[in-house]
C-alpha cells in the first residue's frame, strides 16, 4: 500500500500558502457561513414565519436530498471529475425500487421486510451506477463530461419508457410501511435530517482522516505528481464515483415515501443543486481542494434562498433554477480571482 501523498497545498507547489498554527488559513473559506447568516437574517426580517422550529425543520429535511448527493458530488469535484447525471439517476433508481417492491409485495414477508429489500436494491443500483461511470471514464478514457452528459439523457429516457410516460407508483401497504423514513422523526428532528447529518460526518471524517481522502485531493491538485507517488489513480477515482452513486441511492431512500411515485419529472435539476452547493460551499471547481462542511452549508444556504422565495413574493418562485444558477456563476468568477 503506498504511503498518503501530501496534501493538495503541498503537491502542487505554485498553489501553496502561508499557514498559521500549521494549518493553511483561507479567508474565503468563511463566504459561505457569512452568507448564510445574512440569508437568515434577510429572511427573518422578510417573514416573521421563516423562523420557527417548523419551517426550520422543514428547509433541513428538503436540503437533505441535495445534500448527500452533495457530499458525494464534493468527492469527485475534488478529485477533478464531474457527474450531470445524479437527477436523472435518482429518477431511475427511484421507479427501479417502486417497481421492485410493487412486484415483491404479498410474497416476500411483511411491507416492512419488502421495503427494506427495496432501500437495499437503491442503494447497490446507485454504487452500481456509480462504478460504470468511474470505469467509462478510467477505462474507457471518456470525460466525465462526456459520460455522464450521456447517462443523463439514458437514465430519465429509460425511466419514462418504464413509467410509459406517466408515473410509476407505490402500493398503498408498502406506503403506508415506508412513509416514516421521510415523515418520522427522532427527538423532534426528522429522519431525513438525521440521515443527512451522519452522511455528512462520514464524509468529513473520510475525506479529512483517511488515506482515501487525501489520494482525491492529490488526485484533483495534480494527477501526474499522484501517479508518480504511486497512488492508483484510477482506482481511487472508480471509488469516487461508486461513493457519489451510494449517496445517490441513499437520496433516493429518502425521496421514495415523500411523493410514493416516480415520474420523468422525478429529480429534475438535480445535478445543478448539487454542483452548486459544492461551488458555493468553496470546493474549487478545478479540483483540489474542498470542504464537506463548506458543502453542508452550501446546501442549506440554496434551500434557504428557495424558502424565502417561498414565503415572500420579492420573485417568482419558478425562477429558483435561474437564482442558483446566477450564484453558481457569481461564485466560480469569485473563485478565478482568488490569489
Amino acid at each position: 500500500m503506498p504511503s498518503a501523498p501530501t496534501p493538495a497545498t503541498e503537491v502542487r507547489n505554485d498553489r501553496a500558502e502561508p499557514r498559521k498554527n500549521g494549518r493553511r488559513f483561507d479567508p474565503h473559506r468563511f463566504g459561505p457561513v457569512v452568507g448564510l447568516l445574512l440569508l437568515l437574517i434577510v429572511g427573518t426580517a422578510l417573514n416573521p414565519d421563516f423562523a420557527t422550529w417548523d419551517n426550520l425543520m422543514n428547509v433541513l429535511t428538503r436540503t437533505a436530498f441535495i445534500g448527500i448527493i452533495s457530499i458525494g458530488m464534493c468527492f469527485v469535484i475534488i478529485s477533478g471529475g464531474i457527474d450531470l447525471s445524479v437527477g436523472s439517476m435518482a429518477a431511475l433508481i427511484a421507479g427501479g425500487m417502486i417497481l421492485l417492491m410493487n412486484a415483491l409485495a404479498g410474497s416476500v414477508g411483511s411491507p416492512v421486510a419488502v421495503v427494506m429489500l427495496g432501500m437495499l436494491f437503491a442503494l447497490l443500483l446507485g454504487g452500481g451506477f456509480g462504478l460504470a461511470h468511474g470505469y467509462l471514464i478510467t477505462r474507457g478514457r471518456i470525460e466525465p463530461f462526456i459520460v455522464t452528459l450521456g447517462t443523463l439523457g439514458i437514465f430519465r429516457a429509460v425511466l419514462t419508457w418504464l413509467a410509459d410516460g406517466g408515473a410509476i407508483t407505490l402500493d398503498n401497504d408498502l406506503s403506508d410501511a415506508y412513509g416514516p423514513v421521510y415523515y418520522g422523526s427522532l427527538l423532534g428532528i426528522p429522519v431525513p435530517v438525521w440521515v443527512f447529518l451522519a452522511v455528512s460526518v462520514a464524509g468529513a471524517v473520510l475525506l479529512n482522516r483517511t488515506a482515501f481522502g487525501r489520494y482525491v485531493q492529490a488526485i484533483g491538485s495534480n494527477e501526474q505528481v499522484a501517479r508518480f507517488a504511486a497512488v492508483d489513480v484510477d482506482r481511487v477515482k472508480l471509488l469516487t464515483y461508486g461513493l457519489l452513486g451510494v449517496c445517490v441511492g441513499v437520496a433516493t431512500v429518502l425521496y421514495v415515501p415523500r411523493l410514493g411515485s416516480a415520474s420523468p419529472t422525478t429529480g429534475l435539476l438535480w445535478e445543478l443543486e448539487a454542483i452548486a452547493a459544492v461551488i458555493v460551499g468553496g470546493t474549487s471547481f478545478k479540483g483540489g481542494e474542498g470542504r464537506i462542511a463548506g458543502t453542508v452549508i452550501g446546501a442549506v444556504l440554496l434551500s434557504v434562498i428557495s424558502n424565502i422565495l417561498n414565503l415572500t413574493s420579492i420573485i417568482s418562485v419558478y425562477l429558483n433554477a435561474a437564482v442558483q444558477g446566477c450564484v453558481i456563476i457569481a461564485v466560480a468568477f469569485l473563485q478565478r480571482r482568488r490569489p
